[in-house]
This record gives structure tokens, C-alpha cells and sequence, in this order.
């Protein structure tokens, strides 16, 4: 079972976020939303945690394949639904950019399979109504 522990650390709405084996992260809302600024915001920590569990899947399908990744880069754009509350995310889309001996269906196919079967948070965004996007680039 995954533990968080959340201590909040000023007057605003900025968390010290700790996990059970000790990682650490700051969490905080925009100065114009009432927050500090000085963390990453909740629902953006969802969009990279996207990434990251996609990102795992990933580079465990080409060291299984034996290819060597020199460069794996990601960007993300989420949009998320209009004056709602709660507002979920809509639309995202990905944009895989890999360098390194995979050709571009090699990533095509290790990216589809990561986001269409193995990536939890992926399922978990989809399940809450979001459509998800992405394409690979070689760089």
C-alpha cells in the first residue's frame, strides 16, 4: 500500500509532500490562484505523473529490445474542462521525442503499448473521461 504524508509549510496552500521510502516533492497552487508558486500545482503533478509511468513502461520495452536510448524527452499539454468544479482533464496529448538505434515504429509501437495497456495513471485519466493523444518524433 502506497503512504503519502503531506505536511503543509506556509500561511498559503503549499504542501512538503514525503513518500514511505523518503522522496520528497513541493506542491503549491499560482500566486494568482491565492498560492505561492513555489510548487508543482496538483493537477499538473498528474499530467507528469502521466509521463513518468509511461515513461517507465517505455524504457523497460527497449532494454528488453536491447536498444540503446541516448536521448527520451516528453511534452505534455492537458487541457481541462470548462467552469466545472471539479474541472478533470479533457484532452491530452503527448509528444514522445526519442535519439538512439530504435527506428520510428520500434518507438510508435513501445509508446501504444505503454499507453494503451500497461500505464496505470494513463488507464486511471481515461477512466475519469480524458482522451488521450501522442505521436513520437526522432530526434
Amino acid at each position: 500500500m502506497a503512504k503519502m504524508l503531506l505536511n503543509r509549510i506556509n500561511d498559503g496552500f503549499a504542501f512538503h509532500v514525503v513518500d514511505e521510502a523518503g522522496n520528497t516533492m513541493r506542491m503549491d497552487i499560482p500566486k494568482d490562484q491565492g498560492g505561492h508558486g513555489t510548487g508543482l500545482r496538483p493537477m499538473q503533478t498528474l499530467l507528469s505523473a502521466l509521463g513518468a509511468c509511461s515513461g517507465v513502461d517505455i524504457v523497460m520495452i527497449f532494454n528488453k529490445q536491447k536498444e540503446n536510448m541516448e536521448d527520451f524527452q516528453m511534452e505534455i499539454e492537458g487541457e481541462r474542462e470548462a467552469d466545472k468544479e471539479p474541472a478533470l482533464w479533457k484532452q491530452i496529448h503527448i509528444i514522445f521525442k526519442f535519439k538512439g538505434t530504435m527506428s520510428k515504429e520500434k518507438a510508435e509501437k513501445a509508446c501504444a503499448l505503454s499507453i494503451d495497456k500497461y500505464c496505470s495513471v494513463a488507464a486511471t485519466l481515461r477512466a475519469a473521461g480524458a482522451t488521450i493523444t501522442w505521436n513520437v518524433e526522432m530526434l
